[in-house]
């Protein structure tokens, strides 16, 4: 590395490239060799007490984890050498074009002048690379190698070392009694949580949107502001709030059920209406995004085609299922699949209005109400099953993406978009 700018007598860039060749080289003979084997063989020696002499110490053995990483950032550093290595090669190659065509070779001074003017903006972005490449997408990887290793109590480092399984982690997701069964009930109930918050929220949002925009409706800018203060407030606050106010016990609804010759409803303590609360709790919450997007949309429909509708007869009904509904969905598709996808991932109402309860015997470590996305939280922090939680994250991804994409890309917006281009 340099030894082509020395060639071409550009001491100064040719000396800095070789001091950094000679670095590179050096750093990788020394440690890379050694990362390496860490990250395919996970450490020989465990940590513990052994017998050295008459004496029984604590030997401090290897960590799996860190040989793990370091070796994933060892090969993220050698990547980004041979990236700078090729570059190398290319200036040389550019260099040595215009000397062959007569043509003066620039010197240091000018060489950094060029690149601030022609790759200015590829300046500026490196920086912002490095870091999405060690703290984004390393920890990704990483999270997904630990899908192939046994890390999952009681095998944890530094006490025992990990092991490669392969898809070992995948096989008995599915195979395995407990595991398939969880794994089973958590994916429909996650499906059929994310059409069901989904389709409530988006049509809700779409009747009020249509409601507050009829001609006898007074105030109109009262009841768009009113109705949007659910999302306004933190969804923290709402949700426990919600949760006080659906207490089995003492909460107000179920007092006012009594006061009007009701029995109380076992809200968060039933699995059905377990399921029934959080959705309610999802309705109040998603309606005014989806009303506010849908009474934007709204307001750029022409107004000739109701008209013209009318005019030829059409009831109310048709006229918003031939007119209304198909510019809604023209321009609020995207958001809907987003919204479908963020539901499958929506954490925050189930975490904090049931935590996953209530309990359900048949389950491994997951409750009645649990998302695929809170039965990885409680696998991750309460019960230290890192592969299978890392296993589910792969699952999750995949759910998503291939959903997205799909229902993304077969959209009229994104067809006529890309008719347009």
């Amino acid at each position: 590395m340099g030894l082509g700018q020395l060639y071409h007598r550009q001491w100064l860039k040719g000396f800095l490239l070789v001091l950094t060749g000679v670095a590179g080289w050096y750093f990788f003979i020394a440690s890379l060799a050694e990362a390496l084997r860490g990250l395919i063989t996970l450490g020989d020696t465990p940590t513990g007490l052994q017998k050295v002499g008459k004496l029984t110490k604590m030997v401090q053995g290897d960590h799996s984890v860190f040989l793990m990483i370091e070796g994933l950032i060892s090969i993220v550093i050698f990547g980004l050498f041979l990236f700078f290595y090729v570059l190398n090669v290319k200036d040389a190659y550019k260099t040595g074009v215009l000397r062959e065509a007569g043509k003066p070779v620039p010197n240091f001074k000018q060489t950094l002048k060029n690149i601030h003017e022609k790759h200015f903006p590829l300046i500026i972005l490196f920086l912002p690379i490095v870091f999405t490449v060690f703290l984004t997408v390393l920890p990704l990887v990483f999270s997904i190698l630990l899908a192939f290793t046994n890390y999952a109590d009681p095998v944890l480092p530094p006490a025992s070392l990990l092991d490669w399984v392969g898809f070992k982690t995948f096989f008995d997701l599915v195979q395995l009694k407990t595991w398939s069964r969880t794994f089973g009930g958590i994916l429909t109930w996650t499906l059929v949580w994310a059409v069901l918050a989904t389709i409530t929220t988006y049509f809700g949002g779409v009747l009020v949107a249509l409601l507050i925009e009829q001609p006898r409706i007074r105030f109109k800018k009262f009841w768009r502001t009113a109705l949007i203060i659910p999302f306004a407030i933190p969804n923290l606050v709402s949700l426990l709030v919600i949760r006080n106010l659906f207490n089995g016990q003492f909460g107000p609804i179920n007092q006012y059920l009594k006061w009007l010759g009701f029995g109380g409803l076992p809200w968060l303590t039933d699995p059905f209406w377990a399921k029934v609360t959080v959705i309610l709790a999802n309705m109040w919450l998603g309606i005014p995004v989806s009303m506010i997007l849908v009474s934007g949309v709204l307001t750029t429909i022409p107004r000739d085609l109701y008209e013209a509708a009318e005019v030829d007869g059409a009831s109310p009904f048709q006229r918003f299922r031939t007119i209304t509904m198909p510019f809604v969905l023209f321009a609020t598709a995207p958001i809907l699949i987003m919204q479908f996808a963020g539901n499958i991932n929506n954490f925050n109402v189930i975490f904090l209005l049931t935590n996953g309860d209530p309990v359900n015997p048949a389950y491994q470590y997951a409750g009645s109400t649990d998302l695929l996305v809170t039965w990885l939280y409680k696998l991750t922090l309460n019960y230290q099953q890192y592969n299978f939680a890392s296993a589910l994250g792969i699952v999750i991804f995949l759910l998503l993406a291939s959903f997205s994409i799909y229902n993304f890309r077969r959209s009229r917006s994104f067809r006529e978009e890309d008719m347009i281009q």
